[in-house]
């Protein structure tokens, strides 16, 4: 079993950053990809960033890309996300989450990963 914990959200206005952090813990081995996703009421959840965990290699998606870094700590199990340029549009529950599948495409898709943590908010203001 793998355990994630979010932290990090919060209110900031456009413009600003915000860094979340991401504890991993339990059969941290077995973990190929980290990733950040986020879910707006009545939307689905959306790929933002992932990591491969040996190598480092990280995806983006279209919406963040330039703006938000995906980044881990082997050391402290932790994976970060870095928020740059925050816009109103990015105001979102932000969730981990880890899979122990090396997938070889698409690793942005929520259906690839089998844990996930409670999620923290993020809000941005005009």
């Amino acid at each position: 079993q793998v355990q994630l914990v979010e932290s990090g959200g919060g209110s900031v206005q456009a413009g600003g950053s915000l860094r979340l952090s991401c504890a991993v813990s339990g059969y941290t081995d077995s973990i190929v990809f980290l990733g950040w996703f986020r879910q707006t009421p009545g939307n689905e959840r959306e790929g933002v960033a992932a990591i491969v965990t040996r190598g480092g290699r990280t995806y983006y998606s279209d919406s963040v890309e330039g703006r938000f870094t995906i980044s881990q700590d082997n050391a402290e199990d932790t994976v970060y996300l870095q928020m740059n340029s925050l816009k109103p549009e990015d105001t979102a529950m932000y969730y981990c989450a880890a899979s122990d599948y090396l997938w070889s495409s698409r690793p942005l898709t929520p259906q690839r990963y089998k844990y996930w943590g409670q999620g923290t908010q993020v809000t941005i203001s005009s």
